[in-house]
């Protein structure tokens, strides 16, 4: 073995002195002394391995080995490195390209631009709309012609929403009954009573009201004809999987075409602070994006206890390119103004957080209503201020009862207790508002108390590991049963038993 390091060491030796030769040779054919210098390491080789021994032929091969891993990683690193110029060199000229197309994009949109300014300048001319390219009206018009367009349609238009006689001093079950025949008789839309006590107990709860469901059940359909029953279209939003801020959402200032790319949802907004009745914007297939990135201002802004609080930054602006209702930049988010999300709870969509359910009115649409007669029915026309004072009504006509509260406290302690959670002070308000004006709307107070129940608090029970809690499901069931009486809770003993089954 003490040969086979002798071997190394002359070979190490002869190495150092052909590398220094062959580097001092750079720029005088140091090639045509390799062959000599390979000559030289196999006369080392000859006359050492005679004794190298057992020892030293393990060693060799190992050190061959190494010799070949060496000069194998160094035509990798070669391999690699060519391979990252010739990408570098692919990426230059691919972001040459893009910024050349990128370019030829931005002349065509700025010959668009000025084209559609073209067209609006002469259908404002057409409207008998004088030096519309003037002034602070110019500019605003340039800005924001979809908003623009809201101000001049309201400008001198009468907008007060005046009852018929046959409408005044309707009940807010009367109300009810009426929207469910209207949507009967002339859309062919069958709703369940209870439904329609629920939606309008959701109205005055909450300004979010999430609809979900399984495709074909009318998630659509059920906002869409409130609309037509209110004589106000909805407007309708479709949400996009790429959705990922509020810009998506309300639109942005293009600071190249010095506009402001308004989207249907802003003009939907701004149009209701115009209007007296009541106003809907659906957000069609609201979790394709996640709610909380695009949507998430909006929730908190109408968390604030005084609606002059509800106020959303729009644009930054200077005021004379601003329409009416942007002082500042901001837009006000009237009372008068509902936002209906449909949900599909599948693969392609996201889940929807407890912090969207918590702020919203979620309604579960399984099946469609059994067709009945109903005779035909006109639509109403009813300012907001009228709808709420119903609301209010309602709050102070049925309240919770003692009892009821007393035997909810109790439950809220047992759920605690087994399951830990608990209502929570936003759910508690939610249910003083939305049993009471359930009740107005003609059902009764433990219909309201069960969907509050089943829609707030045990869909939370989705995050538990239920396949572990059978016992503890079936002494809630018992538990609901003993405080309010068998055969009530009906939607919440189904979850019960779909939680037990599924899991």
């Amino acid at each position: 073995m003490a040969d086979f390091f002798k071997y190394l060491s002359e070979v190490f030796t002869e190495l150092w002195r052909n590398l220094v030769e062959f580097l001092s040779l750079t720029f005088n054919d140091p090639w045509s002394r390799v062959p000599k210098h390979f000559d030289q390491y196999s006369q080392i080789f000859n006359s050492n391995k005679h004794n190298f021994g057992v020892g030293g032929w393990i060693l060799f091969v190992l050190f061959i080995v190494l010799i070949v891993a060496i000069f194998a990683g160094f035509v990798y690193l070669i391999v690699i490195a060519i391979r990252h110029a010739v990408r570098a060199r692919k990426n230059k000229v691919t972001k040459e390209r893009l910024s050349q197309e990128i370019h030829k994009l931005n002349r065509e949109l700025f010959f668009a631009v000025q084209e559609k300014n073209e067209i609006l300048k002469l259908k404002a001319e057409s409207l008998g709309i004088e030096e519309i390219d003037d002034g602070a009206k110019g500019q605003v018009a340039e800005t924001f012609p979809r908003l623009w367009s809201v101000d001049e349609k309201y400008k001198d238009a009468d907008r007060t929403v005046k009852m018929r006689e046959i409408d005044e001093g309707i009940t807010l079950s009367e109300l009810a009954t009426r929207f469910r025949d209207f949507s009967a008789s002339q859309l062919g839309l069958f709703y369940d009573i209870n439904l329609v006590r629920t939606l309008f107990a959701a109205l005055g709860t909450t300004k979010v009201l999430i609809l979900e469901g399984i495709s074909g059940t009318g998630k659509t359909s059920l906002p869409y004809s409130l609309g037509k029953f209110f004589v106000n279209d909805v407007s309708i939003c479709s949400v996009q999987p790429s959705w990922r801020d509020r810009t998506e959402l309300i639109g942005y200032y293009n600071e190249f075409t010095k506009r402001f790319n308004e989207s249907e949802f802003l003009r939907a907004v701004y149009e209701a602070g115009y209007r007296e009745d009541p106003n809907i914007i659906i957000l069609d297939e609201m979790n394709l994006a996640r709610i909380e990135y695009y949507f998430a201002e909006f929730l908190s802004i109408m968390e604030m206890p005084r609606p002059e609080e509800w106020i959303v930054e729009v644009t930054k602006t200077p005021n004379e390119m601003n329409p009416k209702l942007l002082v500042d930049g901001k837009m006000l988010i009237h009372q008068n103004l509902w936002f209906f999300g449909t949900a599909n709870n599948d693969d392609s969509t996201f889940t929807i957080t407890d912090k969207v359910y918590d702020r919203a009115i979620a309604i579960t649409l399984n099946e469609r209503g059994a067709l009945y007669d109903a005779e035909f029915t006109e639509p109403v026309r009813m300012p907001y201020e009228y709808l709420n004072k119903l609301f209010g009504e309602a709050k102070t006509n049925f309240p919770l009862s003692r009892q009821t509260l007393q035997k909810f406290q109790k439950l809220d302690e047992f759920v605690v207790a087994k399951f830990r959670i608990g209502f929570g002070n936003r759910i508690m308000r939610q249910i003083r508002t939305f049993v009471p004006i359930y009740v107005g709307a003609g059902g009764q107070e433990l219909e309201a108390l069960d969907f509050m129940f089943a829609s707030k608090i045990l869909k939370k029970f989705k995050s538990l590991n239920l396949a572990f809690m059978h016992e503890e499901l079936r002494a809630l069931g018992n538990e609901i049963d003993k405080l309010f009486g068998k055969n009530t809770f009906k939607q919440t003993h189904q979850l019960i038993d779909e939680y037990i089954n599924f899991s």
